[in-house]
């Protein structure tokens, strides 16, 4: 799928961000004109191209992007799933767990490597669930806002946009993900409770029904909307600002390794900040899936704020690389399926007029 990875449009005739493209192969193109600035990003707008396997807006359009979400997240987050048990023991016992390097001695010399892997299966199936519908309604989202509002605003006000928009898609997406993130913090958390996600199931349901799964919801929605909006909207100005002030070129003119690096380097830097600001909701979803009975407030009140903060390194760790790997698969899916990808943001033509 990845063998066309390296090979981005361009050129585009149009001058919004959000202009509607369609790739019907009778309809004469307007000749191209180069656009400067990135090709590998997710929020640019669409490209007219003959090699488009759909209209940008439609409900393809909108498929495609969430089987890039599926891959995306699902691969990465499967991928850092060792990193993620560490980083859950060390916020529910920081007595055993004391660091990230100890913490890993002492799994594999309890449980062996194989214990590394332990709740891989339920991150599999949960974030993939949740990557579909976190880019998937997230394309949604930003069209139907932009819509909303108008060209002129969309441009001035993108930041925004984006914020709103991925907002509004992870709302979804962690009322998918909240099952399988109940079983897979069991499982890596409490010795004994079960090996694997089918052991796990049955066991939740009978100790305390369906509420097993779905009362980490909230403070899921705390750690990952917050984390999500930031991971959206900090890339996309990260990308604008490294071109702008750091890389000594433009971007046209910036080779394809050269292009990843940036792409690479936002998402890291993207996923730093998301890092920072879902911690403590982290820690709570972590230690209330752990305690049988526990709620939200309960556990913060018994954390502290100090408490709160536990296991952060391994966490910016994992979700930097995360959030820089799920950009580069997005984006690696998007031109392999032949999905329109937008240009960056440029100022509408009425709004220069009004300017001017």
């Amino acid at each position: 799928m990845f063998s066309s990875f390296f090979e981005t449009a361009r050129n585009s005739p149009f001058r919004s961000p959000l202009t509607a493209v369609r790739c019907d192969a009778a309809a004469p193109l307007v000749d191209p004109q180069p656009v400067e600035g990135r090709q590998i990003a997710a929020a640019a707008a669409p490209v007219a191209n003959q090699q488009d396997s759909c209209e940008f807006g439609s409900s393809k359009y909108f498929a495609l992007c969430g089987i890039g979400g599926i891959l995306s997240c699902g691969t990465t987050h499967t991928f850092v799933v060792p990193l993620d048990l560490v980083k859950c023991r060390l916020q529910v016992d920081q007595a055993k767990y004391k660091n990230l390097v100890h913490g890993f001695k002492v799994t594999v010399a309890e449980e062996g490597a194989r214990g590394l892997a332990k709740g891989w299966f339920p991150t599999l199936l949960g974030y993939s669930a949740q990557g579909l519908c976190k880019f998937g309604l997230y394309e949604v989202f930003k069209v139907k806002y932009a819509d909303i509002i108008g060209e002129e605003n969309a441009y001035l006000y993108r930041t925004s946009l984006y914020l709103a928009a991925s907002a509004s898609a992870e709302f979804f997406a962690d009322i998918a993900l909240s099952p399988f993130e109940a079983a897979k913090v069991k499982i890596q958390t409490i010795p004994g409770f079960a090996n694997n996600f089918r052991e796990a199931v049955p066991k939740m349901l009978k100790e305390e029904g369906i509420n097993a799964f779905y009362k980490g919801l909230v403070p899921l929605w705390m750690r990952q909307i917050p984390y999500t909006m930031m991971k959206f909207a900090c890339f996309e100005r990260t990308v604008e600002l490294l071109y702008k002030y750091v890389v000594p070129k433009p971007r046209a003119d910036c080779t394809k390794g050269e292009q990843l690096i940036v792409t690479f380097a936002a998402g890291y830097i993207a996923g730093v900040f998301c890092a920072v600001v879902s911690h403590p909701a982290d820690v709570v979803v972590s230690k209330l899936n752990q305690a049988k009975g526990a709620s939200a407030i309960s556990v913060a009140k018994s954390l502290g704020f100090s408490g709160m903060w536990n296991g952060l390194t391994p966490r910016i760790i994992m979700i930097g690389t995360l959030t820089a790997l799920q950009w580069f698969i997005y984006d690696g899916v998007k031109v392999a399926l032949g999905i329109p990808r937008p240009p960056p943001p440029e100022m509408p033509a009425s709004l220069k007029a009004k300017q001017a």
